[in-house]
Parts: structure tokens; sequence; C-alpha cells
């Protein structure tokens, strides 16, 4: 378990740390993340693949699916809690990783990052703060509680 993220008067002074290559995923192991109905893909986290980093980062492998079947599509990224931010570092499709040309912190809450919301409420963050441990954040996708922050 890593020690708790630095946390800094000046948003300007943190640093991201170096990002490893995407972890592996299990497409038999994903957890279901609770999207509303009206979604026209579902998406599942590999419990596997969540890290927390000493810079305060959640990283994760999230794989969305047409419910229909067929094309499936991975993403690997990060959560920023304290700042309420995702970033993409990697797409996985075709059977094979392909890096982000020029990842980028953007507002979690934009359109086409709705499941990173999702995400991080139900499960990664606790307020503006990772939750304590992976094995919490798993719980909580398992059975998500809506907590009154």
């Amino acid at each position: 378990m890593p020690p708790p993220p630095k946390v800094t008067s000046q948003p300007d002074e943190w640093k991201e740390s170096d990002v490893p290559p995407p972890p592996a995923f299990d497409e038999k192991k994903l957890l279901p993340i609770e999207m509303p109905p009206h979604l026209s893909l579902q998406y599942g986290i590999d419990p596997a693949t969540i890290t927390v980093t000493r810079d305060g980062v959640v990283r994760y492998v999230v794989v969305a699916s047409n419910k229909a079947g067929g094309a499936t599509n991975a993403f690997y990224e990060g959560v920023r809690c304290s700042s309420e931010e995702v970033k993409q570092y990697a797409r996985f499709n075709q059977g094979a990783w392909h890096n982000a040309s020029n990842p980028e912190w953007k507002r979690i809450n934009v359109r086409n990052s709705r499941y990173a919301k999702e995400l991080a409420e139900q499960a990664l963050c606790r307020g503006h703060a990772p939750r304590a441990s992976v094995g919490e954040m798993v719980r909580q996708i398992k059975d998500p509680v809506r907590e009154v922050q």
C-alpha cells in the first residue's frame, strides 16, 4: 500500500509519476460499472488492473462493449480524485494497445467520459481523495453504495 498522496498548497506543484505500460486485463473477470440504462454501451473494470500511485492517481483498465454484442474496446486511464480529472493513456482494440498520442488531463464530467465519472463516484474516490485501498475500491464496485459527501 503506497503512502497517501502528497497534498500541496499549489496545484501547479503536483507532478504525475511515470506511467507504466498498460497492464494485461481479463474480460472474464470484469466487474460491471453501474451506468444509466439509456446508454448503449456497458462498461466493466478488471479489478486486477487497479493501482493507486504515490501522486494520488488511480489507474485502471476499463472495457466498453455494445449491449447487443460485437466490438469491444478497452482503455487504460488514470483518475485524479483531488482535481476531478481523467486521462486516457492508451486504447486497446484489434488485439493490441495503442498509446494516446498526446494524453491530457480533462475534467471528469465531460460527456465522453461519463463512465469515468461514474467509476470515480461509485468506487475510486471518496470526496477529493482516493479510497483507502484497492480492496475498498473493489468492494464499492461490487456493491456501489451512494455516500453523502
